[in-house]
């Protein structure tokens, strides 16, 4: 499919699924509708099953793709326990692959997802087929500079701050432009119905109001797994993986830097790495071919 196609945002909320705790959003065609391998595919901080929509298209034809919204985020209700750290959002995609019984499943992680990903196939490799993982939040210490206000989201007090910038900022179309220009390697050439995707979803989720919580609570989250030693380190997590592991990185990346790849590489029992020069955080919006291509092949070989 070429990225010039049109591709629509659903004309209403995807279908929601109880797990213990929490209530997720999924997207993508319901267990058993096909015969296809499944696959789950999870987002970053403060983003939703939306920024899977290109790359799944690239793969219909070789998996049977489901995206699911982390608590807090998206379609989907906080937790019930209010608990968005890492091991929370790693439960509540537990409890979803189990609820539905499509485990083991290859899966995709962005960001944040990513980093839930990599713990995932860590405590639970029964669940877990193989990782695509796209710019993939492991502990990188010291961060780069243009990674810092992310951080700042888990400094106490910021939530109040936040409140009352959101009062003065700018408004949906230039904060989204913003957002983008954080994320994209080249924001002014992201597609006008894309761009319009994202201002509508600012919009919608700017009148939530656990919408900042999730945001703040799962960048503390973020944070307080970098910090996290022994068995529960993430770099410890990732030497346990043992199925095949796809690493995607773009050189343009202001959020997750290319120079962590090196480690991520040495870490996994079987991996193989991407490089996009051109892209930044999130390649599978912006370079949705290259990355389903490298997944292609890591499929066949799963």
């Amino acid at each position: 499919m070429s990225t010039e196609q049109q591709v629509t945002a659903p004309a209403e909320p995807p279908r929601t699924v109880a797990v213990p705790g929490a209530v997720l959003a999924v997207t993508g065609p319901p267990a058993g509708s096909d015969q296809l391998p499944p696959a789950l595919f999870v987002h970053g901080l403060g983003g939703s099953t939306d920024n899977w929509t290109e790359l799944m298209a690239e793969l219909a034809d070789v998996v049977s793709g489901e995206a699911v919204d982390l608590p807090g985020f998206g379609w989907s209700e906080p937790p019930l326990d209010g608990d968005l750290s890492l091991s929370g959002h790693v439960r509540a995609v537990i409890g979803y692959l189990e609820a539905s019984g499509r485990g083991p499943v290859h899966v995709f992680g962005n960001s944040l997802g990513g980093a839930v990903a990599v713990r995932l196939a860590a405590l639970r490799p029964d669940l877990v087929r193989s990782l695509t993982l796209i710019s993939p939040a492991l502990p990188e210490l010291p961060p780069q500079r243009t990674a810092w206000p992310t951080g700042l989201l888990a400094v106490p007090g910021m939530p109040a701050l936040l409140q009352r910038a959101q009062r003065s900022a700018p408004d949906a179309e230039q904060a989204t432009d913003r957002l983008l220009r954080l994320v994209y390697g080249d924001a002014p050439g992201v597609p006008a119905e894309r761009r319009a995707r994202a201002v509508a979803e600012y919009r919608r989720r700017a009148q939530l109001p656990h919408a900042l919580q999730a945001l703040v609570g799962s960048a503390r989250g973020i944070v307080s797994a970098y910090t996290q030693r022994g068995e529960q380190s993430l770099w410890r997590q990732a030497e346990q993986v043992r199925v095949p592991v796809l690493l995607v990185y773009g050189l343009k990346d202001k959020l997750v830097s290319y120079r962590s790849a090196r480690r991520a590489c040495g870490a996994f029992a079987d991996a193989r790495l991407l490089v996009l020069p051109d892209s930044g955080h999130v390649a599978m919006m912006e370079h949705p071919e290259q990355v389903a291509r490298a997944a292609r092949e890591l499929l066949a070989r799963s």
